[in-house]
């Protein structure tokens, strides 16, 4: 064909262009598919980012890294398993705002006892940015709460089951009482005369019977003791059932708190233990209080500043003799209580949010206090009545349905996670993975052999 002369010089231009377009090829690659998950899609650029952050993590923590086919297909598996949980929390509806977000994320910092700053720079470190490493938190709370609705409804605990373990090796270890100890040792050589151990003996008896006159037992050790602990008051910590020392592992726990035990004669000489504090075990007495309130939560028509004056004439209306209780039911916002007149029942220590928990423990038995604020918003509280109540069966109880839970929530997590894996439609694409480097090799010689042709 003969090109006139306008063609030829359209010709040129084009060419110039696919030239340009060639270059530019081989500079940016393209991004492609690397699986498909149902309805979704798995890119070359996601499995490079995961990868990347995880082996400068990995680097950091001065952990070996494996092959790098190895890491590839352990990082293909994980976003494969994201992305599945991802679709199904799509299809529940189950969303994390900006706020629950930015809520999490400064916990985080906090429990690190980081600042944001240096949280940003720590990710920096590692090679990860921070809007990165935050959409990777919104994923990870998504799934959890995708596993937990889907893996708790599978999870059910006996009571049975809390029984066998309460009385179990490990039940004991990990609900029984701790106890901290205190000990005065009367020294007595083992070679020692009959005179010596009676005089020991009496020493002993001498110690024993000023302490049960109420003699405090830190300073009778401190005056009195040969014990290595002596100077320390004599105090040994914090021993747990199965850690108690051999010599008074029957009488310890037969004590009660600041009670000395009878001398106890080895080797050594002669022997004085008492328990100065204990904590958990089947017995623990909880200061509880019985409290009533009356919420008012600012709202979409209520600001803040109104809540605040409704709780302030609610509070003078009580001052002046009207009834809490009349009040509470046609007024308070916690729907709950109201129907009550307020009454939240029996309350222990930490069962509210601190602002409550620390007004609820200052108030005076029958005072109205007067409005402070929470995160639910503006209360007034009473205490009614106060006691003291064991709730150590029912803490052992809950400890140990605890962790009967996580082991079964952990096993049956893994199952799930096996079962939905298994019922997805996955297609790997190509038999090899490529990095970065590859991709733009490959994405060269393609466009090198089809400027060849």
């Amino acid at each position: 064909m003969i090109f006139s002369k306008p063609s030829a010089i359209l010709f040129a231009f084009l060419s110039s262009c696919l030239f340009a377009a060639s270059i530019h090829a081989q500079s940016v690659p393209l991004d492609k598919i690397i699986a498909v998950v149902d309805d979704d899609i798995v890119m070359q650029s996601e499995l490079t980012r995961r990868t990347h952050a995880i082996t400068n993590r990995l680097k950091v923590q001065g952990t070996p890294l494996p092959s790098q086919e190895v890491m590839h297909s352990r990082v293909l598996d994980q976003l494969i398993l994201e992305n599945i949980q991802l679709q199904l929390a799509e299809r529940l509806g189950i969303r994390i705002g900006d706020t629950q977000l930015n809520a999490t994320i400064d916990s985080i910092t906090k429990s690190n006892k980081m600042t944001l700053a240096q949280f940003e720079a720590q990710l920096k470190a590692e090679g990860e940015t921070y809007s990165s490493a935050r959409e990777q938190i919104r994923t990870e709370m998504i799934i959890s709460r995708v596993q937990k609705r889907e893996v708790d409804r599978r999870v059910r605990v006996t009571g049975l089951e809390i029984e066998n373990f309460l009385a179990s090796k490990e039940g004991r270890t990990q609900s029984g009482a701790e106890y901290y100890l205190g000990h005065i040792l009367v020294s007595v050589p083992e070679s020692a005369s009959l005179e010596e151990i009676e005089a020991g003996e009496k020493k002993g008896n001498d110690i024993l019977v000023a302490l049960k006159a109420g003699e405090d037992f830190k300073k009778m050790a401190v005056e009195k003791s040969d014990g290595r602990q002596a100077l320390n008051g004599g105090v040994i910590g914090w021993r747990k059932e199965n850690e108690l020392p051999s010599i008074a592992a029957d009488i310890i726990p037969k004590l009660k708190v600041g009670e000395p035990s009878n001398l106890v004669r080895t080797s050594s000489g002669f022997h004085i233990v008492t328990v100065l504090e204990k904590r958990g075990g089947k017995q623990q007495l909880i200061d509880q209080a019985h409290v009533r309130h009356i919420l008012i939560s600012p709202s979409e028509i209520r600001t803040d500043q109104e809540a605040k004056t409704m709780i302030d004439k609610l509070y003078e209306r009580i001052s002046s003799g009207d009834d809490f209780a009349e009040l509470a039911k046609s007024n308070s916002d916690d729907p709950v209580s109201a129907i009550d007149g307020g009454s939240l029942d029996w309350v222990s220590p930490g069962q509210m949010v601190p602002e409550f928990d620390n007004k609820m423990n200052q108030v005076a038995l029958g005072v109205v206090s007067k409005p402070f604020r929470s995160q639910f918003g503006w209360h007034i509280l009473e205490v009614t009545e106060r006691r003291k109540q064991d709730m150590g069966a029912l803490i052992q109880t809950n400890q140990a349905k605890q962790v009967i839970h996580k082991y079964k929530y952990e096993r049956e997590l893994s199952n799930w996670l096996l079962e939905i894996k298994s019922e997805a439609f996955i297609e790997i694409k190509g038999q090899k993975i490529e990095d970065e480097s590859d991709t733009d090799n490959s994405n060269a010689e393609d466009q090198i052999e089809e400027d060849q042709t």
